[in-house]
């Protein structure tokens, strides 16, 4: 029980609001009792941090590893339900359902970081998938085709992606006779010389991971959606996905061996075309989401620099960095949420002035940018040095470089987010007056991302310990 103890706890958080769905509470109620529950799942998480034990005839491993990206997980859905204050965006009678499958999906992201075999790892994909299914089209405001749209491109995408994961599991149990990773982890090394056939199948396997990472070929559903959903869901998609992909990545990248050159090239190739791609599309754009989605393809192949390397700062590097991501862009998500009352998209001209109607806002919009981008002494920065530096240890020059000059080309599009936030209009705008909570959601965002940014060692620590556990 205690083992089971996170996810016993999002249970009982998506059981409460099943019921809550059978009546008519009121939306500060609904909000009151998921954070309550979600910070009672934070909780869980934390408590069970240092247990270890395996669970559903060894499919289902508890350890440092797994415990870690429940917290970050659970924390993130705390945090995107304190963001979405009111819900906005969401229609008045979908609202308990709301919280609801956007629960199941967190639940079925914390299960997929302790499945450590293969059919359960695509189960808890699935649950994680199809709860996002259904809510991308909750949109109250705006046309009805985009929300549509958003909702039947992610569902296409991600039908095609289990397809492809499903077709690689099942190579790899034709040739190895076993789903367990344990096992995998001492045949798939030796086999990869000797079997060509087995790293394809384990490349399609990860598809199904590079869907939910929005990396480069499986990208294309991100800028649509992030677009067409509410602007809560969108913060929920751009984000929690993403680390339960990095957790399943590392255990998965790490079946190959760390020795694989065939392998890591294909990776490799993935990272670079993922950066140049989304960095030069993100250029263009003038809908913010839209620019985030784009820039998120980026940080998708910066990520797997860290995870190529297949090495203990590499993994380090990358659950460093996702867990920083995720901060830096729940608070642009955060500007835009608070500058769209009404859940309506948001661009370049919204920003202006927004340094005179509410300098927190743009002071929090300037440090999640700066942060994206990359420059010092923001988290964005210091996670970029340990993945550049973990690619250096394994004399990748060639991709650090490529990855720099990417980072570089972003720094772009994110200060013009900032310029226009900080720059003059002729005629006054009204001031956006924000309550206490949300004042203090901003100022937790800009303290996070500036100190783990200068003293990072913490979280360093806390991942070399869950690799350590995970390897």
């Amino acid at each position: 029980m205690i083992l089971f103890l996170p996810e016993l706890a999002l249970s009982l958080m998506i059981l409460v609001f099943f019921s809550v769905s059978l009546a008519t509470p009121k939306q500060n109620q609904l909000q009151g009792m998921g954070l309550f529950l979600s910070a009672l799942a934070v909780a869980a998480s934390i408590y069970t941090y240092g247990q270890n034990g395996t669970l559903f005839f060894d499919a289902y491993r508890i350890d440092a590893f797994s415990q870690l990206f429940k917290i970050i997980i659970t924390f993130g859905l705390f945090i995107v339900i304190y963001l979405g204050e009111g819900l906005s965006g969401i229609g008045t009678t979908l609202k308990p359902e709301y919280y609801l499958f956007l629960t199941l999906s967190a639940f079925g992201l914390a299960c997929m970081s302790s499945a450590v075999e293969l059919i359960t790892i695509i189960l808890c994909l699935e649950i994680a998938s199809f709860a996002l299914f259904i809510i991308i089209p909750f949109r109250k405001h705006g046309a009805y085709r985009k929300p549509m749209e958003a909702g039947i491109k992610y569902v296409l995408f991600g039908a095609a992606a289990s397809g492809i994961s499903l077709y690689g599991i099942s190579y790899i149990f034709g040739m190895t006779h076993t789903t367990y990773l344990v096992d995998l982890v001492t045949i798939i090394p030796g086999m990869i010389l000797q079997q060509p056939l087995i790293m394809i199948g384990l490349v399609m396997l990860l598809c199904g991971f590079f869907y939910k990472l929005a990396l480069f070929p499986m990208h294309f559903w991100a800028p649509d959606v992030y677009e067409g959903a509410a602007n809560e869901t969108s913060s929920f998609v751009a984000t929690l996905p993403k680390v339960g992909a990095v957790a399943l990545l590392i255990r998965l990248i790490f079946l190959a061996g760390v020795d694989s050159a065939q392998f890591t090239w294909v990776l490799v190739i993935l990272a670079v075309f993922s950066m140049i791609f989304g960095n030069l599309s993100a250029l263009v754009q003038t809908d913010i989401k839209r620019l985030l989605a784009y820039s998120s393809i980026a940080h998708a192949g910066y990520i797997m620099v860290g995870l190529v390397c297949a090495t203990e700062l590499g993994f380090v590097s990358g659950i460093y960095y996702i867990a920083g991501y995720l901060v830096m862009n729940l608070a642009c998500f955060f500007v835009i949420y608070n500058l769209a009352p009404n859940g309506e998209n948001i661009g370049f001209d919204d920003f202006k002035g927004l340094y005179k109607r509410s300098p927190l806002l743009a002071f929090t919009l300037a440090v999640g940018a700066f942060g994206m981008a990359g420059i010092p002494p923001t988290i964005g920065f210091t996670g970029k040095l340990f993945l550049f530096t973990a690619a250096i240890k394994k004399d990748m020059y060639a991709l650090v470089i490529l990855a720099v000059i990417n980072t570089g080309v972003a720094v772009f599009y994110y200060l013009k987010m900032v310029r226009a936030a900080y720059s003059s209009v002729p005629s006054p705008m009204p001031k956006i007056r924000l309550k206490f909570s949300t004042t203090l959601l901003g100022i937790f965002f800009i303290v996070i991302i500036l100190y783990l940014g200068t003293f990072p060692q913490g979280v360093i620590d806390f991942a070399r310990e869950a690799v350590a556990a995970a390897i």
